[in-house]
């Protein structure tokens, strides 16, 4: 039983490093377009908990960092829009 608790611990070890991982990569790709979450982090609840993967907890921002998330959210879209177009024609001159 010892033995199955320890893997147990390192697979939920795995996960919080995972998840931590995750937080950290957000949060770069939010400072590269200038947005920073104040809260970003991990919630503490399914952390503690035995049935909940370890999830990464946005948090709360001000309404000005709202708006900043989500006009990178529409730039973004804006690109993928732009780089969809750009392949189009590039397939159509074949």
């Amino acid at each position: 039983m010892a033995r199955a608790e320890r893997r147990t611990d390192g697979a939920r070890s795995a996960q919080i490093r995972d998840a931590k991982a995750a937080r950290d990569e957000l949060g770069a790709a939010l400072a590269e377009v200038g947005v920073q979450l104040p809260s970003l982090g991990l919630d503490t609840v399914s952390l503690a908990s035995d049935y909940l993967p370890p999830l990464v907890d946005l948090g709360r921002c001000n309404p000005g960092t709202a708006r900043k998330l989500a006009a990178a959210l529409r730039e973004n879209e804006l690109l993928a829009k732009v780089r969809e177009a750009n392949r189009q024609s590039v397939n159509r001159l074949r």
